[in-house]
């Protein structure tokens, strides 16, 4: 992740964007791009979505808008600083807790 932070931060400031790199610009560009791979699977059967990559030209839009949710959300922890592995270990843990899995196992309900 180290890696991939510094390659991105660099991308930014060799262009002069960190100043367009705010939070709330950076969570609405975030946000837009969400929607743009949500868009590849809009109208899709469980069963397309689930062979989507299996489509050359559909797989590769969506590795790219995933590509882009990455770079986005990557940069939006550096402003940020947060750990972006660090904090979906922490999450991951505390999820455990709200969701023992012999209490939900084969449940999709929220808790």
């Amino acid at each position: 992740m180290d890696d991939l932070t510094g390659q991105v931060r660099e991308f930014a400031e060799e262009r002069d964007w960190q100043q367009f790199h705010t939070p709330k610009n950076l969570v609405m560009a975030l946000a837009g791009e969400v929607g743009e791979l949500v868009a590849e699977f809009q109208w899709l059967t469980p069963e397309q979505a689930n062979a989507v990559m299996g489509d050359p030209e559909a797989g590769a839009r969506v590795r790219a808008e995933v590509g882009d949710v990455m770079i986005y959300l990557t940069r939006l922890a550096d402003v940020l600083g947060i750990d972006l592995r660090e904090a979906a270990v922490t999450k991951l843990a505390e999820v455990a807790i709200r969701y023992p899995v012999d209490e939900v196992r084969g449940s999709a309900t929220k808790r």
